[in-house]
């Protein structure tokens, strides 16, 4: 009789768990549903599409004095005929973070990806790589940068 009310009770719980999990990824800003929603479309290659660098993936951004914050965009169209979805941008160094669109970009819309790079105490020559996930064919990840000279302040 002990292992029945056990076995019973265990199962209670595990209903319990599994109940409050779905109401949790059915919410409808959800990072864990969002997430899993933008995984779909990178392995999904039925979902993918065909993305436009408008502007080049290679940015010279001149001179900066040393202590500025930069920012640096990319403009992009998708010109295929399913949603885009940037589904992660990172950049390579802990002085540059990258923003990406968190709506997917319609067919023949436009989106931008961002960087803010942080120049203090990097003076001299810097090339800084921002990284790109998406569910485009001709592969997923794209990497863009940009250059810049930071200037000792005076």
């Amino acid at each position: 009789m002990r292992h029945f009310i056990f076995y019973i009770a265990l199962a209670s719980l595990l209903i319990a768990c599994t109940s409050n999990d779905a109401k949790t990824i059915a919410g409808p800003n959800n990072d864990s549903a969002n997430i899993a929603l933008q995984n779909n479309a990178i392995n999904d290659s039925s979902n993918y599409t065909i993305v436009q660098w408008i502007d080049s993936v290679h940015q010279n951004l001149g001179s900066v004095q040393e202590g500025a914050v930069v920012e640096v965009t990319w403009h992009f169209k998708n010109i295929g005929n399913k949603p885009l979805i940037v589904s992660n941008a990172s950049a390579s160094c802990g002085c540059t973070v990258a923003e990406k669109p968190e709506a997917p970009i319609a067919p023949n819309s436009e989106g931008i990806i961002k960087a803010k790079f942080d120049s203090k105490g990097r003076e001299g020559s810097q090339r800084k790589d921002v990284f790109v996930s998406a569910n485009t064919t001709g592969g997923t990840n794209h990497q863009l940068s940009f250059a810049v000279e930071v200037q000792k302040k005076k």
